[in-house]
């Protein structure tokens, strides 16, 4: 049983889950009453799942001696010796190609591609050589980390539709913010470690200012469903509530000489997307 919760854990399941609620969101937006079909959406998370987890796991194997020098990442299974370097290369191959030819044979074609270009984005562009070639790394690659909606609505209707370019785009803009907060409160293991993120190389205090700048670009792009007609009354209530409350925890973080905020803002973070996504469905079946 150790040996599958090391495999589990290598697979940064609290991370996939996130990524599937978004993108089992975006499958349902994509739906009415003609194409709601259950065991396609179920068979695509599926698919997605696993590609996601062989990321996740590359990115352990990329990262591992980051990994074993810093306090949130020590006790992973590749820093602990619970797995080997080609151990966790080998399953990473095998289930990622597990994922693919799943979204290939029984999703569709469009999917397995936009999966497999997400996962190389997350676990070699970025985890390679944008974590430590820019402080933009978080910009540049949260592209990867934002695909998941579309990689759902994508499943139901087989194109790429503007609508779920929106929701790759809340994620994209929310990217930054959620991240730089935890960079600030990771700075020395950062800085330890010579990987580039904005709080090393231009200090907290700009680092702050960039999370109000964009917390803002995000509360504005986060009301584009709404001027689109895309959503409702209820969705624009909330993503007004939720963003003004983000940006709340931006302000109070700038002004915070302890930085004690931090985590605080990077944990609210987690709650607005899921929240702000919720919103979006829950708004989607009241029209």
């Amino acid at each position: 049983m150790s040996i599958l919760r090391s495999y589990y854990h290598l697979c940064k399941p609290n991370v996939v889950f996130m990524m599937l609620i978004t993108s089992l969101i975006g499958s349902l937006l994509a739906t009415n009453g003609s194409n709601f079909n259950p065991l396609l959406i179920l068979i695509s998370l599926i698919g997605i799942g696993l590609c996601a987890a062989s990321a996740a796991a590359i990115n352990q194997v990329v990262d591992q001696k980051v990994d074993a020098n810093m306090s949130r990442t020590s006790e992973r299974p590749i820093p602990q010796g619970e797995i080997s370097s080609s151990k966790a290369i080998s399953f990473a191959i095998v289930i990622g190609l597990i994922g693919y030819a799943i979204l290939y044979r029984y999703v569709n074609a469009l999917t397995a591609y936009l999966t497999i270009a997400s996962l190389i984005g997350y676990a070699i562009i970025y985890t390679v050589f944008l974590k430590r070639a820019t402080p933009q790394n978080i910009v540049i690659g949260g592209l990867a980390g934002a695909a998941p909606p579309l990689l759902g609505w994508s499943s139901i209707t087989g194109s790429i539709d503007p609508n779920a370019l929106l929701l790759v785009l809340i994620i994209f803009a929310w990217t930054p913010p959620h991240f730089w907060a935890l960079a600030i409160h990771r700075k020395d293991e950062y800085a330890k470690e010579n990987i580039p993120m904005l709080p090393v190389t231009h200090g907290i205090s700009f680092t702050k200012l960039q999370i109000i700048l964009y917390t803002i670009i995000m509360l504005l792009v986060s009301l584009f469903p709404y001027f689109v007609m895309m959503s409702g009354a209820f969705y624009l209530v909330s993503a007004l509530v939720l963003g003004l409350i983000f940006l709340w925890y931006a302000f109070s973080l700038y002004v915070d000489d302890s930085n004690s905020l931090a985590m605080p803002t990077f944990q609210y973070s987690i709650y607005y997307i899921f929240l702000i996504f919720l919103a979006l469905l829950i708004d989607h079946f009241m029209l």
